[in-house]
């Protein structure tokens, strides 16, 4: 799959495995060994997510709460919301604002305090609480929380609420810190099958909360014993009731049809595959892509991390799924898809964006053909490689009206679904877990 390196984790029943493999970077190539760091992106949510349950613990925040109990100086397009909007909602991807704000505000200790600021800018898509639709903007605004409650900068109170409790020495934010040991660079490979460095290295301060962090496998394997056991740290402290553990891993909100999965409980992205209850968040950076699943009543996660898209993605799902049938027998169960008229699908074709991308959807041989464009301004915010990528084939599912499997390509397996208006007619499409409404 032309990933430059690889490296995985895997926890069953208390046991720990580990395989590393290629270079940290095509251009100064390092082995990638056990002390390699990668970056693992969006898991991170589930660390801004566990961070808030200690505060809440404490009895320092609820998750009920509305935000301005504790960020009083949020400002939204739409009062109403930034009135309203509750502590939960900014975990469980229910806030309704566009989510993909990537903008630098600076790598000074106010990067998140301007970048709550800059949110009074972006538009409301779905009502509050309505829908799931991915959102960087809220952990930010999460992360910013915990700023405000603790005191110190997100990075220092996920240091103390988190990894210092839990030993993970391995885990760092800055890149001070990381050029300092064994890591690797992100990749992008372009169509004419190139792998070049992807640039900038590293995120915006700002979204650190939503996805900036990088680890070992081991650290990210230290995670996964956590989020299976009791609540226990490794020295027998208790870090988190098992009560409120088992909480995060519980719908608080359903997102059935989603690429993301069914539900959302408290920062964990849940699912159903092959009888058993996938608790899951991977993550992608510039050129750095990586899963991480959790079976809970099999004992059983696994981490993978990559550095090259798009074949990392593509990688980590083979390995995911690989793993959870080597090791526990699960293979999930393929949906059934259709092949319908022009116009059947016409009510599904039409032009839809989010504060990032564009997406183009077009009837072509019984299938939905979606082209998905970056925004030019999104994608020099962000990082990300703008190369425009082949259209995906989306096929409605067999007696799922409105939801939709990719059917071919790197995505095949990916779910997705499409909303209607109050008028009955499709007005958006949920796309990787992003809400793209129609223009």
């Amino acid at each position: 799959l032309e990933v430059p390196g690889v490296s995985v984790g895997v926890i069953v029943d208390g046991q720990e495995h580990y395989a590393y493999t290629g270079v940290t970077s095509v251009e100064n190539p390092l082995p990638v060994d056990e002390t390699t760091l990668f970056q693992f992106g969006s898991t991170g949510k589930t660390y801004t997510a566990t961070a808030v349950m200690r505060l809440v613990e404490q009895g320092k925040v609820d998750l009920d709460a509305p935000v301005r109990t504790y960020v009083p100086e949020l400002v939204l397009k739409d009062e109403d919301v930034a009135a309203k909007v509750t502590v939960l909602q900014l975990l469980n991807h229910t806030a309704g604002w566009e989510g993909d704000l990537f903008e630098d505000t600076g790598a000074g200790d106010d990067a998140l305090e301007r970048y709550v600021a800059r949110m009074a800018t972006i538009e409301q898509v779905s009502p509050l609480g309505s829908t799931v639709s991915y959102n960087n903007a809220s952990l930010s605004l999460a992360g910013r929380l915990i700023e405000k409650v603790t005191g110190t900068t997100y990075e220092q109170a996920i240091v103390d609420l988190v990894l210092e409790p839990l030993g993970m020495k391995d885990t760092l934010f800055f890149l001070a810190d990381i050029t300092a040991r064994r890591f690797v660079v992100g990749h992008n490979r372009a169509e004419d099958g190139t792998i070049s460095i992807a640039s900038p290295w590293t995120m915006h301060r700002g979204n650190t909360p939503a996805g900036g962090i990088s680890a070992t496998s081991r650290d990210q394997i230290a995670w996964a014993r956590l989020h299976l056991g009791d609540g226990k740290a490794a020295d027998g402290t208790q870090f988190l009731s098992k009560e409120n553990l088992l909480r995060m891993q519980q719908p608080t909100a359903d997102m059935a049809g989603s690429a993301l999965g069914d539900a959302v409980g408290i920062g964990w992205l849940l699912s159903e595959k092959g009888g058993v209850q996938v608790v899951a968040h991977g993550g992608t950076t510039h050129g750095q892509h990586s899963a991480f699943a959790l079976v809970p009543e099999r004992n059983f996660g696994v981490s993978s991390m990559t550095n090259c898209g798009p074949n990392g993605p593509v990688f980590n799902k083979a390995l995911v799924d690989w793993a959870m049938e080597h090791y526990l027998g699960v293979v999930a169960a393929e949906p059934e898809p259709l092949r319908l008229s022009e116009a059947e699908l016409a009510p599904y074709t039409g032009h839809f964006e989010t504060i990032a991308a564009t997406v183009d959807i077009t009837a072509v041989d019984g299938r939905l053909a979606a082209k998905v464009g970056m925004k030019a301004e999104a994608a020099a915010a962000s990082g990300e490689d703008p190369t425009e990528q082949p259209p995906m084939s989306l096929a409605i599912l067999a007696g799922e009206p409105d939801r939709y499997v990719i059917d071919e390509g790197d995505a095949k397996g990916m779910r997705g679904f499409f909303t209607r208006g109050a008028d009955g007619t499709v007005d958006g499409v949920n796309l990787g877990g992003r809400l793209a409404t129609r223009v």
